[in-house]
This record gives C-alpha cells, sequence and structure tokens, in this order.
C-alpha cells in the first residue's frame, strides 16, 4: 500500500483529488445498518433465507474463536467492548453462488430428498466453493477513499469495516482485526458515494466508457435454450457471477450446457445468481430445472422485483454503447442495482461489458493523474 499513499499524495494538489480526499472509509458507512451475518452451524436453507429476508448477496460466518482458520489466512473478530475478550471469528463469506452451485453440483432428483438434504447442510461446508468466498477483507476506517478506491478497483466486492477498532493499524486493507462490531462495505456503496460526487467527475464521467477505458471485451455467455442448473455449473467453473444471455443461432450448432463467445451476439437478457434471492425457497428446486428465460419470465413477476421496480432490470438487460458516456453506464448500475452493464454496438450485439471494478479504477486514475 505504500506505493498507493505516495501516489495520492502526491496528486492532493489537486482539486478534484483534494475534496474526494477529504472523505474516508467511516464516512461511507454512517448510515450502513448493522452487519447481517449467519452462524457457521446454520443450514444453508437459514442462509439463503437471511439473504433474501435482508436483500444482500453475501453474507460473513462467524464461529467460535479459536478453531478455524479464516479464509485467505485471515484473522477477523468481534471483541466485546468493555472487556476485549474475543466473542467470535469471521471464518469466511458466503454468496448466493455458492449455495446454487452447491445445489447444482449434480442434477437434483425428481424425489426431492437430495434437495432437502443439500439445503440442511452447514453453511460452513461450502466457504470456498467459489473464488470470492476465498476472500475475507477489512477496511480501516480511517482509509481514504483513494486508498478505497484502489482495492475495490482490483476486483474485491466487498470489506468489513470495523468499528471501535482494537488493532492500531495503518489505512488500508488488512487480515488481522478486532472489533466491537463491523459493517459492510461494498462496491455499489463506493459507486453511490462517487455518483453523489458526479459534478466534480465531470471530466471522467462526460468520456464515453470507449475513451476512458473501461470496457473489457472478453464476455462469455449462455444460449436463451440453457437451463438454470447448466447456466451455475458454468458460472461456478468460470468463476463468474453473472453472464449475458444470448440469442442462440438458427444456422450453427450450439452446446446449450456450455459458455459461449458473446462477441457480436445478440444479448436478450442477465442471468446473476442473485436474481434468485428475489423468489421463494420452496420453489428452488423447480427453478434450476426451467429454461434460463422461462425463469426470468418468472422472476420478474415475483412480489419482491415487483414492489421494488426491478422487473425491467430482471427481465430485460442493461445496456449502454461504446460511445455511451461513463456517467450513464454509472447510473444505469446503480439505479438497477446490477454489478454490470453489458455495451453493445449500433446493432445491438455484444461488444463488451463494463462492471463496477471497471468503473472504479478509471475514475481512480483519472483522480490519479488528471493535471489541475
Amino acid at each position: 500500500m505504500q506505493a498507493v499513499r505516495e501516489k495520492t499524495d502526491a496528486g492532493a494538489h489537486e482539486p478534484q483529488a483534494q475534496r474526494l480526499g477529504d472523505n474516508k472509509v467511516k464516512d461511507l458507512i454512517v448510515e450502513k445498518r448493522r452487519l447481517v451475518e449467519v452462524p457457521y452451524t446454520a443450514s444453508l436453507a437459514d442462509t439463503m433465507n437471511a439473504l433474501m429476508a435482508n436483500r444482500v448477496g453475501a453474507v460473513p460466518v462467524a464461529a467460535p474463536p479459536g478453531h478455524w482458520i479464516g479464509a485467505g489466512g485471515s484473522m477477523i473478530v468481534e471483541v466485546d467492548k468493555q472487556t476485549g475478550a474475543v466473542r467470535k471469528h469471521y471464518i469466511g463469506m458466503v454468496t448466493m453462488l455458492d449455495i446454487l452451485a452447491h445445489i447444482a453440483g449434480n442434477d437434483v432428483k425428481d424425489a426431492g430428498d437430495d434437495f432437502e438434504k443439500k439445503m440442511s447442510a452447514p453453511v460452513s461446508s461450502i466457504i470456498g466453493h467459489c473464488l470470492e468466498s476465498l476472500s475475507l477483507w477489512t477496511l480501516n476506517p480511517n482509509t481514504s477513499i483513494l486508498d478505497c478506491m484502489e482495492v475495490f478497483s482490483k476486483g474485491i466486492h466487498r470489506a468489513l469495516v470495523p468499528i471501535d477498532s482494537h488493532v492500531d493499524n495503518t489505512a488500508g486493507v488488512e487480515l488481522v482485526e478486532s472489533a466491537s462490531s463491523y459493517r459492510m462495505l461494498t462496491q455499489m456503496d463506493l459507486l453511490k458515494f462517487l455518483k453523489a460526487h458526479e459534478p466534480q467527475l465531470r471530466g471522467v464521467l462526460s468520456r464515453s466508457v470507449k475513451e476512458a477505458g473501461g470496457v473489457s471485451d472478453v464476455i462469455f455467455g449462455v444460449t436463451d435454450k440453457a437451463k438454470v442448473i447448466d447456466v451455475i455449473k458454468c458460472m461456478r467453473t468460470a468463476s463468474l457471477t453473472a453472464v449475458p444471455i444470448l440469442e442462440s443461432s438458427s444456422t450453427i450448432q450450439e452446446d446449450h450446457t456450455q459458455l459461449i463467445n458473446g462477441k457480436e451476439r445478440k444479448v436478450v437478457g442477465t442471468f446473476s445468481a442473485t436474481d434468485l434471492k428475489g423468489g421463494p425457497i420452496s420453489q428452488l428446486q423447480s427453478c434450476l430445472k426451467m429454461g434460463v428465460m422461462e425463469f426470468l419470465e418468472k422472476l420478474a413477476e415475483t412480489p419482491l422485483h415487483q414492489a421494488a421496480s426491478l422487473r425491467s432490470s430482471v427481465r430485460d438487460c442493461v445496456v449502454c454503447t461504446g460511445a455511451s458516456r461513463l456517467s450513464e453506464a454509472v447510473d444505469k448500475a446503480v439505479t438497477y442495482s446490477v454489478h454490470r452493464v453489458w455495451v453493445v454496438d449500433g446493432q445491438g450485439l455484444l461488444d463488451g461489458l463494463i462492471s463496477l471494478t471497471d468503473m472504479i479504477r478509471v475514475i481512480r486514475v483519472w483522480l490519479l493523474t488528471e493535471p489541475v
């Protein structure tokens, strides 16, 4: 982190960096609610219910101290505020994709016994099945916004922020931490903060997504004839949290159980593991056997997505063009609560994607390099 701090200090004279640099991570968590977590003994069914009830895509898993090694070798614990005694150890992060990948590991049996057995397994048994669960990070509350942006621009999606920390940390990312409580800070929280400071970022947000260098042009997707269970298996294998759904070809034979190159294909929807938190757990088994487009249609009609006005973001894909301003991509990501915006060409064919990671990276680079 030393090199990052030196660059940040060097750019501190710039008006844009200085104004945003006055804010720290602790300023981003002022209105964050108490941490949603599950105990290591919680079943997968209980964990999924917690995800759905709180409308979150991931939860940390807490265990008794002294018996576990945390994800990535971390030692992140909660202590009693008065005595300093350790009460729990956070051993990992479990996402909706972890649960789905566990269920879809083998074909779900018609009788339902296998499904019920899988959903009764303890959540601690699936930590690390997907790449994101292998990392567990904390961000010191005094970390600058620019250093926070560096962390999230490297693909870290979320980090715990300690309240009343008992460790004298330097600002930055830590793998050892003890505090009386924590809050969760996500990439989306950071992007909402940056959007709130849009006037200060007009110089970069007014650029096209192509010009800003935010577009990734390697895209793998599934066809509109794929089954949900096969999509989940593909996502687990490739460590993807979402995939574009592509119009199937009438001229070539395709394997609808595998990922395909999405370049220059018509995108007709998006499948994201977090979408499933909008549906009742009782219907999960039948959803796995559905075609992916049938699933999206059904999901768009659920009460949660109707009430949250998310129907269009579930059934339709969120897109922009390479010529679209970066501000448009940011606005769409925040408005529809998606982690990526598909980039299409003039004919509506897929050209790339711009993710929250890309958006944060581009904005941070501009803050550090834009001359006065």
